[in-house]
């Protein structure tokens, strides 16, 4: 049965996307702040939109490494865009789900209101990050400890996030063989994608950069196979973990009467979202319990989606997820994995921290959309357990 009109106005729906390259560490991008990348793709969202910039009543950043944004990192990138200076904004920091939380809170502050145009997604310079130095008042002068946040590591764990990891995996049969087969298999998606010309309608190409900068079209499992694991991991290689990347991604949400009244198109629908939380190691397996909770938020069976995206924070993470998903069916995990990231994911694209959650999101409505309607779910894990899931709809 479908909803009554009344309803199906007050759908949240996307009306508009845009991210830039991604940049692998130190590259093309590292010398552009963490702001000026939200500036260029939230400024490409507008101008594909094309609504007046008063129209915007709010923007959203996930920001993940907020150091390197400085200050309040969303404030920065409002007044440095075309967004009036009147828009509000907040930066959100959620770890690795820092962009999809935005979109979350988006959608809710849409659904509570009944109106409005909103900006949410997210930005990351990690080539950027300050290490950090202890401020220590009254010091005696002496050697002091610097510390890199970019190790990834829990300070009260006492192991990096790539270690355990590495065990999750291990602990329900998932081994480096397989990791780094699906590290391979993402590149290949992600060129077969590309020479399809899949990504040309999400990339708004910048002066530096106007290319996914990562992925390796020369990627084997000879090489893979030949690399040496990372913090003491068994299985974790910088060949099947993305790269530490820069980049931007944002959408522009509206209700479908705010819409429908200004005229803008309807690409996706956002119908369900949840964020959960579990023990500090469960990174590879809370894109599973977020997407069964955003499917029973929204009475939907877990057989009915056409299309799913899972972050690879690392190539473990789509693998565990899907496994818990079939309750450790391994035929059905396959056939999950058979419409997981089919045009390649964070280990060949990359993954700027604040901005995958909002990539994930308009890869999966595009990939609806070129399919001609579906249902489809976005999960990301997020720093110590944390995990967001949001269920997309484009209508055939």
């Amino acid at each position: 049965m479908s909803a009554r009109p009344e309803m199906r106005e007050r759908d949240i729906v996307i009306v508009a996307s845009a991210r830039t390259a991604f940049g692998r560490f130190g590259g093309a991008l590292k010398a552009l702040p963490t702001s000026a990348l939200g500036v260029a793709a939230i400024d490409a969202v507008m101008a594909r939109a094309g609504v007046a910039p008063t129209a915007i009543t709010g923007l959203y950043a996930g920001v993940a490494m907020i150091g390197a944004g400085v200050l309040t990192p969303a404030r920065c990138m409002v007044l440095q865009s075309s967004l009036p200076e009147t828009t509000p904004s907040m930066a959100v920091d959620r770890a690795c789900c820092s962009g999809l939380t935005a979109i979350g809170l988006a959608v809710r502050e849409l659904t509570e209101a009944g109106e409005g145009l909103i900006i949410a997604g997210g930005a990351e310079n990690l080539s950027a990050t300050p290490r950090l130095v202890p401020r220590e008042t009254g010091a005696r002068p002496g050697a002091v400890a610097v510390t890199d946040p970019l190790a990834l590591r829990a300070p009260f764990l006492d192991k990096a996030i790539a270690r355990y990891t590495g065990e999750e995996a291990m602990a329900v049969g998932i081994d480096r063989a397989e990791q780094d087969a699906w590290a391979v298999q993402s590149h290949q998606r992600y060129f077969d994608a590309r020479a399809r010309g899949v990504f040309d309608s999400e990339i708004a190409p910048l002066p530096a950069l106007a290319a996914d900068e990562g992925p390796r079209a020369d990627c084997t499992i000879e090489k893979l196979s030949a690399l040496s694991t990372v913090y003491d991991s068994p299985t974790v290689t910088a060949g099947n973990a993305p790269g530490l990347n820069d980049g931007a991604a944002f959408v522009m949400l509206a209700t479908r009467a705010t819409a429908q009244r200004l005229g803008l198109p309807v690409l996706a629908r956002l119908s369900a979202y949840a964020q959960v939380a579990s023990g500090p190691t469960t990174g590879t397996s809370t894109p599973a319990t977020a997407i069964a909770a955003a499917l029973k938020r929204a009475g939907r069976p877990l057989d009915g989606l056409d299309l799913i995206e899972i972050n690879e924070a690392f190539a473990a993470t789509p693998l565990v997820s899907t496994l818990k998903l079939a309750d450790g069916d391994k035929t059905r995990a396959n056939a999950l994995r058979q419409r997981t990231n089919v045009n390649g994911g964070a280990v060949a694209i990359g993954h700027p921290l604040g901005a995958s959650g909002a990539r994930l999101v308009m890869t999966l409505a595009n990939a609806l959309g070129r399919r001609g309607g579906g249902r489809g779910v976005a999960a990301i894990c997020g720093g110590y357990g944390q995990g967001d899931a949001i269920l997309v709809e484009v209508d055939g």
